[in-house]
């Protein structure tokens, strides 16, 4: 039975030996060697030799000992497998983690080695101490303690480095936040030609960190990284260096740092619009299932779209040159068969002939630069020729490459100007930079001109070579003014571009990916420190106390406990500062967040005022709109005013329409308050009707609106309906305007109408007056003899004024002022 475990015992320990990718987090030791890590190597920087003369340390065996018993557990980092193991391997991946080793242990060789001063081994001792590999726990002191000792023996660049950013940061509380001494030893670090170093001074310079602005001192590092960048990426096969981009906010990932819809990435005008057909909310692993059934259906671009994901890659899905191939000669067949000529077999499907013209150019390209494939000259212009045959930029590019350096061709640079102009014709960056190039060349006086033009023309798609020459164009004032400030940007572009020579981001993302957050900070602390924008914003969100604020019921929700190396909120409040500064609209609402409620720093309103402020102009955030109208609600660090709160809730709401909730319940508790204090005649500005302006308008100007809304109303209702000309109808008539003189036929008869009731008025009024005189005449006749001259002189007298208030004999219409002229419009208006 014990003779069973021991085999048992054994058979775990060979395998826990050979499962050596149990440790993907491992931290890659070593400095900025633009050459890939290989898996079974080490990135450590050796102490520069006296007098160019490589000379052996003492203790170097115990060194070469030590590394051989770390290469034998060390896996390089890589992406999590897209399938998922079953039961039993995830059985036997915890038991491998569990089963001990029986490896000899590095350590004590290399503490040994480094009582005899050798420089590797206290670089590598630092190193463990500093990222905790190999299971390693971190101890930042002893690392710091480490980096100091080997700055004092030679001077060691990576270690003044590594001093410089502990110091800039207090990471671990090895050492106290000092900006001064950062910078001191990041200069002496970038003055011996250190990459990170150079661009952390830069950036300092750039953004007066510890330092005052200098635009100048900024472009002279940033343009040595640029210089080497630039170097590194023309080193590369024909048509440059090529890799997958690393960088990007984790904040994203969850719609922003204030979550999907809320934050200014992912609302407004930068919100996903998904429908059901669209692909916004698709994972690329749905994606390329979904392309591969298309492409298994004979869809050839759903193949072409599945060879150029695989040939580019992207963040999380590295570059498969295999499949590429594969995909891309799958469309090229369609349209040329496999016999190797040049007629094609299909050009029944529309389309076709274009897809497989850029697959052609793809497969020239990986031909050429010996992707994939084995390089041949031969086969690369056999498939650019065949893309250039239906104007593929691509090939036309690429064919402009052959001709113009000798590749398998004689060289000819008229034939490479001719091919390089039709692919910039068709806006292909790469093709302009060549073209751009070629006319520096040329010396003439309008050329400079002519190059920044189309240098530009590629900066749109993030070229770096644009970017390289646009800011040596700049800053020397070739071509166009001397510009520090502009040439600053681009140097600064290019140098950040460069991510596999100068950055830690593939390092960092992987640790985050494998969910070691302390570790994935450490590498993203350092490309923070370099300038990166969305480092400093990762660095940030992974130190935030506060991802949301919303309290949950702690019996609801146990928050977990986070590791005593990300509880550092004064840190997190320095990089949402430098975040905001590099023009990040969330890091700044952020800040206010932190000034408001005193996270990291002291609480300071007026701070918090001034962040949501500067967030709010031109109407960008939402959340700092609805922060400024919370607090003129509530008065926190503004005047209490119902009135303005109302208004930045409104503004919030035009701002980002998903924030329909948190404002309309906003508003309704603002108008109860408003009412209230209303109510209680309360000294608190209460919510008013805005002041609508109304003009006086002349009768000219009533006329005048009154024709033009009509005229709208034709023209909207009308035109749709009826056509605009007539058969053997005059040209000249039907132009004008028909709602003109339907306008004045109906003013005309209102005229008329009114003019006939007055009239009618006057005759009624007068066959009235006939018959009272008529009735007084005859009364008169009657009772003549009867009365004596008094009372005829006293009816004479009482006859007068009747007749004066009837008989309007002065006019058409009573006299301004008689007395009968309130009966004479009522009568007109009665009728």
């Amino acid at each position: 039975m014990r003779r069973h475990l021991l085999w048992l015992f054994l058979l775990l320990q060979t395998a826990s030996i050979s499962f050596a990718e149990v440790q993907p987090e491992q931290h890659v030791i070593g400095t900025d060697s633009p050459k890939e890590t290989k898996g079974d190597t080490f990135r450590v920087e050796v102490a520069p030799a006296q007098n160019g003369r490589q000379t052996v340390q003492p203790g170097a065996d115990l060194v070469d000992s030590a590394m051989v018993e770390l290469r034998k557990i060390y896996h390089p980092f890589h992406h999590k497998s897209r399938k998922q193991h079953g039961i039993f391997g995830s059985l036997l991946h915890l038991a491998m983690k569990a089963v001990p080793t029986l490896r000899l242990s590095p350590l004590p060789l290399l503490e040994e080695s480094a009582q005899k001063n050798n420089s590797d081994a206290i670089f590598i001792l630092a190193e463990l101490n500093f990222y905790g590999n190999y299971s390693y726990p971190k101890d930042f002191r002893a690392a710091f303690n480490n980096y100091q000792k080997l700055a004092l023996l030679d001077g060691n660049s990576s270690a003044l480095y590594m001093l410089g950013l502990m110091y800039s940061t207090g990471v671990g509380g090895a050492v106290e936040r000092d900006q001064a001494r950062a910078l001191l030893y990041y200069t002496f670090a970038a003055d011996q030609g250190h990459t990170r170093a150079e661009m952390a001074v830069a950036h300092r310079h750039h953004a007066g960190i510890g330092t005052p602005k200098s635009c100048e001192t900024a472009v002279k590092y940033y343009k040595r990284v640029a210089d080497k960048a630039i170097g590194w990426y023309r080193s590369g096969p024909p048509g440059g260096m090529g890799w997958v981009p690393e960088s990007y906010r984790i904040a994203d990932d969850i719609g922003g740092i204030y979550g999907e819809g809320a934050s200014v990435v992912s609302a407004g005008a930068n919100a996903l619009k998904a429908h059901p057909s669209s692909d916004a909310y698709a994972s690329i692993d749905d994606i390329i299932e979904y392309l591969d059934l298309m492409s298994q259906k004979g869809d050839f671009k759903a193949s072409f779209n599945l060879g150029r994901i695989y040939y580019e890659g992207q963040r999380g899905l590295p570059r498969n040159l295999e499949q590429a191939k594969h995909y891309f000669f799958k469309v090229t067949q369609k349209f040329w068969g496999k016999k190797g000529n040049n007629k094609a077999v299909d050009t029944t499907k529309p389309g076709l002939d274009k897809i497989a013209s850029k697959a052609a150019g793809f497969l020239g390209r990986m031909y050429l630069r010996g992707e994939g494939v084995d390089q041949s000259f031969d086969r690369a212009k056999f498939w650019l020729d065949r893309g250039r045959a239906f104007g593929d930029a691509q090939s036309q590019h690429g064919l402009g490459l052959m001709f113009l350096h000798g590749y398998g061709v004689p060289k000819n640079v008229g034939n490479a100007i001719e091919h390089f102009r039709a692919a910039a014709d068709q806006d292909f960056a790469p093709a302009q930079v060549q073209l751009g190039a070629l006319y520096l060349d040329q010396g003439n006086t309008e050329d400079p001109v002519a190059a920044n033009h189309v240098f530009e023309l590629a900066a749109r798609y993030g070229n770096i070579e644009a970017y390289y020459y646009l800011a040596e164009m700049n800053f020397f004032g070739v071509g166009r003014e001397k510009s520090c400030n502009t040439g600053l940007n681009y140097y600064k572009n290019v140098a950040e571009r460069a991510e596999p020579l100068v950055s830690s981001w593939a390092e960092a993302n992987l640790a985050y990916e494998a969910g070691d957050n302390e570790l994935a900070f450490l590498e993203y602390l350092s490309a923070a420190e370099q300038g990166y924008e969305k480092a400093q914003n990762n660095v940030a969100f992974i130190l935030d106390p506060e991802h949301s604020r919303l309290p949950i019921p702690q019996w609801l929700y146990k928050k977990a406990q986070k590791p005593e190396l990300l509880e550092n909120p004064s840190l997190a409040l320095i990089y949402w500062t430098r975040s905001a500064r590099q023009g990040n609209i969330d890091a700044l609402v952020k800040m206010g967040d932190y000034y408001l409620y005193g996270i990291g720093t002291d609480a300071d309103v007026d701070k918090a005022v001034q962040c949501y402020t500067g967030a709010s102009e031109y109407q960008q955030s939402a959340q700092a709109l609805y922060n400024l109208g919370w607090m003129h609600e509530n008065g926190v660090g503004l005047n209490q005013d119902y009135h303005l709160a109302k208004r930045y809730y409104d503004t919030a709401l035009e701002t980002n329409e998903e924030a329909y909730l948190p404002v309309a319940l906003s508003l309704l508790k603002l108008r109860a308050k408003s009412a209230w204090n209303t109510f209680t005649n309360g000294r608190i500005n209460s919510i008013q009707d805005e002041p609508v302006s109304k003009k006086d308008w002349s009768l000219s100007e009533w006329i005048n609106n009154f024709l033009q809304a009509d005229e709208m109303y034709y023209e909207d209702d009308m035109d749709e309906l009826f056509d605009d000309t007539m058969p053997g109808g005059d040209p000249g008539l039907t132009d004008m305007d028909d709602g003109i003189f339907e306008s004045l036929a109906i003013v005309g008869l209102v005229g008329a109408l009114v003019f006939l009731l007055m009239y009618r008025q006057q005759r009624q009024q007068a066959a009235r007056r006939r018959e009272e005189e008529e009735r007084r005449q005859q009364q008169q006749q009657q009772h003549h003899g009867a009365q004596g001259p008094a009372a005829r002189a006293a009816a004479g007298g009482n006859q007068q004024p009747q007749q004066q208030g009837g008989d309007f004999r002065g006019g058409f219409m009573p006299q301004p002022g008689d007395p009968n002229m309130g009966q004479w419009a009522g009568g007109v208006v009665g009728h």
